[in-house]
């Protein structure tokens, strides 16, 4: 019986150590196409040159503030992103003004508080919360959803991409064409 006992319990160590011992998987060990592409992550940001980074053509699709942000400069929202970064994806960009719970129900809304926002991106979505000054949308698909307000105005580089937008929110000021 003690020996058995003996047998089992070298058995159990034996087991337990070559799992602690195995060795662990990391970015570099991995193929390229199961590496994660940083471009394709959400930016989650709380400052002005956050935000203003996390928009540009070397940013992410999806930008989310964690508060009230103001940037005293204009903003460019550029480069052409897909749908959770998938390369086969629908192009699409999203920025989320808002706090969501698990459920994904809005729990809060914030405000971006800046002097111009131009769109560049394609089917750029804004969502929840609010923009504090003018919109200029120069790519086509524009979205402000239903959840959102442009404290301002909204301005269109024409007729086609005013077409193609869907303005389910608010909007303060003037929806042109300039």
């Amino acid at each position: 019986m003690k020996l058995l006992k003996s047998v089992l319990v070298a058995g159990v160590a034996a087991v337990l150590l070559a799992g602690c011992g195995a060795k662990e998987e990391t970015a570099v060990n991995k193929p390229a196409a199961e590496q994660t592409d940083a471009v394709t992550t959400a930016s989650i940001v709380d400052e002005g040159a956050a935000f203003t980074k996390a928009v540009s053509k070397d940013g992410n699709w999806i930008i989310a503030i964690l508060k009230d942000v103001a940037i005293d400069q204009d903003v460019v929202v550029a480069g052409e992103f897909r749908d959770k970064g998938a390369a086969d994806g629908k192009i699409y960009r999203k920025i989320a003004l808002y706090a969501q719970d698990a459920d994904h129900n809005i729990t809060d809304n914030y405000t971006l508080t800046v002097p111009k926002l131009t769109v560049q991106s394609e089917n750029l979505r804004v969502q929840g919360g609010t923009i504090k000054g003018d919109v200029y949308v120069e790519a086509k698909g524009f979205n402000l959803h239903e959840s959102a307000t442009i404290d301002g105005n909204l301005y269109f580089a024409s007729e086609d991409v005013k077409a193609s937008a869907a303005i389910d929110g608010k909007v303060t000021g003037a929806t042109e064409v300039k």
